[in-house]
């Protein structure tokens, strides 16, 4: 979004290189008697014989969809994961300025038409899994994520937003029709869109996620301070999860402090920047876990509920080799569970027994389930 004329040389050239030549390819349709464009990336993996999940990135306000495909970039995950990427293109509003319309200006572009429309004209071209289509984008473009999941709900599986909000218009409104997992990362030092919000067109972002841990029946948040990997650029994260939800659904916040209107591990650095996490990576781990009924392939094996009332902890959290489990009363099953819902480790633990080992699992985070509680894990 602020960065238009310090990368606009840049993305110019990197267009036109082979280094990204898989397959990008601009797309056009009429949607709303208007001729709207977006930017198609293909991985090289694709066949068609299998149906892919599909991203929309959105750009931000001011921003365009060449920009957003370089600056939130997607397009190596998806060369390994195996999904297609669509960069839509905004329109300009009444004051000349690339965006969607999210109930700002008076704009009469219907950019949920237009989501729609693209899904439908993938989904001819492309052997897409209708179950897996996520949105995600920078600050107008994660408002614009909010939104479909707020109007066009039942095409919308999961989304992330990076330094973007909901309008309070779209979430009184909101007629969201099944439990929505939800990613916010944002920075407490946005001075683009505020982290306390403003008046009239965005929401704090604490009242944001507290909206959606609600509505999808989210238990108590827990806070895990994930390592500060990079010191020299001015914030921190913590990872605030709401977990145990509807359709095993999440809401989870990476609060950035001292963090700026930016995407966080971009290749294109700039003020503000946090290089603890790479947002496109965090996004697309998060979404991928899910399609439109909710998380795919959760552990199914059931964990003995002693007693609701104890208080477990997890310690050393972040773990290297093993962590521990305080606060049990007696023998309980556990399952360690992978961000992608796959059980990675289970058995049993006590009082007495009460280690677990993870020297054998890859960084990143995982959820312990036991005596009827989950708990956050963050494997370093």
């Amino acid at each position: 979004m602020i960065f238009k004329s310090i990368l606009s040389l840049a993305f110019a050239c990197a267009f036109t290189s082979s280094t990204f030549a898989q397959q990008t390819i601009t797309a056009n349709l009429m949607s709303g008697g208007i001729n709207r464009s977006y930017i198609i990336y293909i991985p090289a993996n694709y066949t068609g014989a299998t149906a892919v999940p599909l991203l929309f990135n959105f750009h931000g306000y001011t921003s365009n969809a060449q920009q957003q495909m370089f600056y939130g970039d997607f397009r190596p995950i998806a060369d390994t994961a195996g999904f297609i990427i669509v960069h839509p293109e905004g329109t300009l509003d009444n004051s000349g300025t690339t965006h969607f319309n999210v109930g700002w200006g008076g704009s009469t572009a219907d950019d949920v038409a237009f989501t729609s429309d693209m899904i439908d004209a993938m989904a001819a071209a492309y052997n897409i899994n209708l179950e897996r289509v996520y949105s995600t984008g920078m600050s107008n473009g994660g408002f614009m994520s909010f939104h479909l999941v707020c109007r066009l709900s039942d095409r919308i599986a999961a989304i992330g937003s990076v330094t973007g909000s909901i309008t309070p218009a779209t979430m009184t409104s909101c007629n969201a029709t099944h439990p929505t997992p939800v990613l916010q990362i944002h920075g407490t030092s946005d001075g683009t869109v505020p982290y306390a919000g403003a008046t009239g067109w965005s929401q704090p972002i604490t009242s944001l996620v507290n909206f959606w841990a609600n509505y999808n029946n989210c238990g108590a948040p827990s806070t895990i301070n994930m390592p500060n990997t990079s010191t020299s650029d001015g914030s921190t994260v913590e990872k605030i999860s709401y977990l145990g939800g509807d359709n095993c659904s999440e809401v989870v916040h990476y609060k950035i402090t001292g963090g700026g209107h930016t995407w966080a591990g971009s290749a294109f650095p700039s003020s503000g920047t946090n290089y603890d996490i790479n947002a496109s990576k965090e996004v697309w781990n998060f979404v991928s876990r899910y399609d439109i009924n909710g998380m795919i392939n959760p552990c199914t094996a059931n964990v003995e509920a002693v007693s609701s009332t104890v208080e477990l902890t997890v310690y050393p959290n972040p773990a290297r080799s093993e962590f521990s489990v305080k606060g049990l009363k007696q023998e309980v099953d556990f399952e360690l569970i992978s961000v992608i819902g796959a059980c990675v480790q289970v058995g049993k633990i006590s009082s007495t027994s009460n280690v677990i080992s993870v020297d054998s699992l890859h960084r990143g985070v995982y959820f312990l389930k036991v005596d009827g509680k989950v708990l956050e894990v963050l494997v370093d």
